[in-house]
């Protein structure tokens, strides 16, 4: 299980993230338009001055049950550990059993 206050950090970047999405996508369709280098500067100027935490990049996913954010599976957006644990259970259906 993953410590609270990160999951709770995540959570702060991921609203940080949506609050600023439409800004930032503004402002690099600027960056792209802009025909000369000087314009091009301040407008990444206004892009650095947004909370380094809103970008998406900054972002992880983790696990929907324990929080983990190494080895996540995007399809069923849990953890590998869970995910054999719920196969081996049969509460996964479709996903077949292996011994690894």
């Amino acid at each position: 299980m993953a410590k609270k206050s990160l999951i709770q950090r995540e959570k702060k970047r991921q609203k940080l993230e949506k609050k600023y999405h439409f800004i930032r996508r503004s402002l690099k369709n600027e960056i792209r338009k802009a025909s000369s280098l000087r314009e091009k500067w301040e407008i990444q100027k206004k892009l650095e001055s947004l909370p380094r935490n809103s970008a998406p990049t900054r972002l992880h996913r983790r696990c929907f049950s324990t929080g983990r954010p190494r080895a996540t599976y995007r399809d069923f957006g849990l953890s590998g550990h869970i995910l054999r644990e719920m196969v081996h259970e049969c509460l996964l259906p479709g996903a077949t059993r292996s011994s690894w």
